[in-house]
Order: C-alpha cells, then sequence, then structure tokens
C-alpha cells in the first residue's frame, strides 16, 4: 500500500489548511486512517483518526475544536481540515494506516510540511 499526504504549506497563524491522504491501489475499507504530526527533537504525535467503516473519530486534545477529519468515500481519500492554526501546529504531517489500531499501524505515507507562521 503506498500512501500520500498532500496540500501542506506555509500559513499564517489564524489560517487554514486542508491535508489530504490518498492510497494507490488500496481501499481504505476496513482499516482505521490515522493522521500524525512530527516536528524535528520531539516524539511523534497522534493527531486524528477515523474508522472508514462508520465514520467513528477520535482527536488529540491539542487540536480538538480546530481540526476535523473526514473521509470521502467515493474517492478513497481522507481529509484533515485545519482550522485556527497555531504555530506549534508547524510539523511534517503523515497519514497511516491500521488494521487493528492496538496493534499499531501497518502502513505510513510519505508526510508534507505545515508550516504556521506567527
Amino acid at each position: 500500500v503506498q500512501l500520500q499526504a498532500f496540500g501542506g504549506g506555509l500559513v499564517q497563524a489564524g489560517g487554514s489548511l486542508r491535508l489530504s491522504c490518498a492510497a494507490s491501489g488500496h481501499t481504505f475499507s476496513g482499516y482505521t486512517v490515522g493522521w500524525f504530526r512530527h516536528t524535528p527533537g520531539k516524539e511523534r504525535e497522534f493527531v486524528a483518526a477515523i474508522v472508514w467503516s462508520g465514520g467513528r473519530t477520535n482527536y488529540a486534545d491539542s487540536v480538538k475544536g480546530r481540526f476535523t477529519i473526514s473521509r470521502d468515500n467515493a474517492k478513497n481519500t481522507v481529509y484533515l481540515q485545519m482550522n485556527s492554526l497555531k504555530p506549534e501546529d508547524t510539523a511534517t504531517y503523515y497519514c497511516a494506516l491500521a488494521w487493528r489500531w492496538d496493534d499499531g499501524m501497518d502502513y505510513w505515507g510519505k508526510g508534507t510540511q505545515v508550516t504556521v507562521s506567527s
């Protein structure tokens, strides 16, 4: 499974970005799709996740109320809408798939850089 996250960029604090995660040659059906972020010198951080079947979502406390994860079945794509961005949201964002969440992520995509200027 090849995952690709895209949609990152440079935005001012308070602004918005929408990230997308697509899989080539594979459906998300049956998986949980997660977004994570990483900043050099820090541990990778969970951001949000969505269960493809049913659409149940979960968010890190740091992004609740600002970020929204969603899916488009027809496009086999997961989105992360990021609003009210803060400089501390600056990171490389990755999407990943898990068949069983508690067993860890099975597939990781290449990241996309998000930079929020103050």
